[in-house]
């Protein structure tokens, strides 16, 4: 043994000179710069680096006859072995590490397309704890397969292991309602009403029907029938049953939500038996926006903001609706805080405050 120097961290771990052959095992405590002349310059060893037995030979062919490392204690874990961890706890259901960690951080990514969902509260007292860490995206952000979700890091070299088995607890002390988890999002077939005497009637073209068209088929989703319909009660009853006959899982309404008296189509998905209906948003644009329940088909009703917002509430809500939540009043509520669009020049949706 050839210990020439000892030193003890401020969280326990001794820092000592020890001689190559009896290194592994040990964690360095610095980096170790590989120079082979013509060909490369760099970075051979990283500092947390625990050496194995195949790196002896390399390091003494560097020159390294000793080096400094740390003897982690028995009650502290080394970083990488403390991200790891970490990181499957807080894994749920579509969620996977997106490779080995690298100095205490791993990265989690979507095994497929889907919704994330983020239990904010546990990621908070996760974050609490110290010496642990976990950044993510926003919940109900919606992803492509491998997309990075959230980043999960040990913030010292050597972690002590009571702080990781906290957060290993905290992450994983309800199975059922994990801190991360992707949704896959159903393909919708979409049965469309669009209603207004004047649109019904020709004496303004329709502005509805593309707009719907384009956000149902970006969820892979099929419009099996459009219908125009006058402000009309029974006349929109008819149409809904039509479609709903026709096999639609989805009913989106546009038009006729506010309070004007000719505006009757909140009326008519009510008289269809609509349960649980919620009128009203807490989003800008949207704010007349009305969902409910036919048996176990979702009912959207638009507003006129639809027509001149490229993003608005239908799009908070649509893809929740496609992951199989039936959203209450409270879920609507919620998206007061950040349901304000800012209506910038330049869309940049969903890479911006709203909604989130």
């Amino acid at each position: 043994m050839c210990d020439t120097e000892h030193t003890s961290t401020s969280w326990g771990s001794e820092l000592k000179t020890i001689a190559v052959a009896e290194a592994v095992g040990s964690v360095l405590a610095h980096d170790i710069t590989e120079v082979r002349q013509g060909e490369f310059k760099g970075r051979a060893f990283r500092k947390g680096h625990i050496v194995r037995d195949e790196d002896v030979g390399h390091l003494k062919r560097l020159g390294k006859e000793h080096l400094f490392v740390m003897k982690m204690a028995e009650d502290e874990m080394h970083e990488n072995d403390a991200a790891f961890a970490l990181s499957n706890a807080l894994m749920g259901d579509g969620v996977a590490i997106q490779d080995e960690p690298s100095e205490g951080k791993i990265n989690l990514v979507a095994k497929h397309d889907g919704l994330l969902k983020v239990n904010s509260d546990k990621l908070l007292r996760f974050n609490m704890l110290g010496e642990v860490m976990c950044a993510s995206l926003h919940n109900n952000t919606v992803v492509k397969e491998g997309r990075v979700l959230g980043g999960v890091r040990a913030i010292p070299l050597v972690v002590k292991r009571d702080v990781v088995q906290m957060a290993v607890e905290v992450a994983s002390d309800d199975l059922s309602d994990v801190v991360f988890s992707v949704k896959k999002l159903r393909r919708p077939r979409v049965g469309v009403v669009i209603t207004g005497n004047e649109v019904y009637e020709g004496t303004i073209k329709d502005a509805f029907k593309p707009i719907i068209d384009k956000k149902v088929k970006e969820y892979g989703g099929e419009i099996i029938g459009t219908y125009y319909a006058p402000d009309d009660k029974a006349f929109i009853t008819e149409r809904l049953e039509e479609l709903l006959n026709a096999g639609a899982d989805i009913l989106i309404t546009t038009g006729g939500m506010s309070v004007d008296p000719d505006d009757v189509t909140r009326f008519a998905i009510r008289s269809l038996g609509a349960e649980d209906l919620l009128y009203g948003a807490a989003v800008l644009p949207g704010a007349m926006f009305l969902l409910g329940y036919i048996g176990e088909v979702p009912v959207l009703g638009i507003p006129a903001c639809g027509m001149y917002h490229s993003i608005t509430v239908l799009d908070l809500v649509l893809p929740r609706v496609l992951a199989g939540e039936r959203l209450t009043r409270r879920d609507i509520a919620e998206m007061g805080h950040g349901g304000l669009c800012l209506e910038c020049e330049n869309c940049q949706y969903p890479v911006c405050p709203f909604g989130k």
